[in-house]
């Protein structure tokens, strides 16, 4: 009886030890004109992702703009808190997780972390319109009780511009959604962004450059990430909180690893195996690490079998090489 009892704590522990280090492995889950169906959903499940993220928008129209314009009947279904929900409903009845992730989206594309205003009553309206935003979403999380909720994407300038706002807006999710919090700072910005106590993860939007070759080998990216790496864990032990990639993921073409943010549309030839390469780099590097909580794959149409493909120079890793990589890794982990 004795031996029966210590086998059971054994297991026990085993058992609790392997949930503890269960890493998030998921996929950003773009959103489309559509609703999705099961056949959208099973290419996440045969991939091994245990989480997606959902990202409903918000649109300005510049960077000086102060009005977030969200929910509209103008939108894609996926980009709507209606949309929203049915996504997060039909993979949670799969097992997938869900870390809600609203995004900000500047007219042709500008980069959100440039976002500042020019006076003080922009910024106001600025504070209340982008409130209302993300504690339409926070209600949502709650509702579908998402496990992760990223309050802003990319958002440096209106950071550094306005830190009490910040505070007071965790303090408001906080009060409305009763899971984990993160905010995704781009990968040259989460050094300096002050709210992470407050906060569940250090979310990071892994895009950093690790080799300037057009054609780097795994192991020349390996040792790339080296500098970013001790910088990461530093950071992770100062804060005590892992860190969690909220974007990872590599184009599929030459230079792949140089400027790894890149998203303009380039006529760089298309490289396979770089991007599969680059992604077995940050699995061998990241994954086995205490302090990393996982990652989003950069990115994932619902239309798997229109997506992506040999002849594509684009993040997505569907029906390339690197989808295998991601497979046989969350398959691992």
């Amino acid at each position: 009886m004795k031996r029966l009892g210590l086998l059971f704590l054994c297991l026990l522990q085993f058992s609790c030890k392997s949930q503890i280090e269960e890493k998030i492995n998921g996929v950003s889950f773009v959103a489309s004109r559509d609703k999705i169906s099961q056949t959208h959903v099973d290419p996440v499940v045969k991939v091994n992702a245990n989480y997606a993220a959902i990202m409903p928008f918000g649109f300005i129209r510049s960077l000086s703009s102060p009005n977030v314009v969200f929910n509209t009947d103008r939108q894609w279904f996926g980009e709507t808190r209606a949309g929203a929900k049915q996504y997060i409903e039909l993979l949670k009845k799969n097992k997938v997780k869900i870390m809600l992730k609203p995004q900000i989206w500047v007219w042709r594309g500008e980069f959100t972390g440039d976002m500042a205003m020019q006076s003080e009553e922009d910024w106001n309206t600025l504070e209340k319109t982008y409130s209302d935003f993300i504690l339409t979403y926070a209600r949502l999380a709650e509702d579908t009780n998402a496990e992760i909720y990223c309050i802003g994407t990319e958002l440096e300038e209106f950071v550094k511009n306005r830190p009490e706002y910040w505070q007071e807006l965790i303090q408001k999710v906080r009060s409305i959604y009763k899971g984990k919090l993160t905010y995704a700072a781009n990968w040259d910005e989460y050094t300096r962004t002050p709210f992470w106590k407050q906060l569940d993860f250090i979310g990071v939007d892994a895009y950093f450059p690790l080799n300037e070759e057009k054609f780097p080998t795994q192991l020349q990216m390996q040792q790339g990430w080296q500098k970013w790496k001790v910088k990461l864990e530093a950071a992770a032990d100062k804060e005590n909180k892992n860190i969690l990639f909220t974007e990872f993921g590599y184009r599929s073409m030459d230079f792949t690893a140089k400027k790894p943010w890149l998203v303009d549309r380039n006529e760089m030839d298309v490289n396979l195996k770089a991007q599969a390469d680059a992604t077995k780099a940050i699995f061998e590097e990241f994954w086995k690490e205490d302090w990393f909580a996982g990652g989003f794959v950069w990115k994932w149409f619902i239309h798997h079998d229109k997506s992506g493909g040999i002849e594509d120079n684009r993040f997505t890793p569907q029906n390339k090489p690197a989808e295998n990589v991601i497979r046989n890794y969350y398959g691992d982990y």
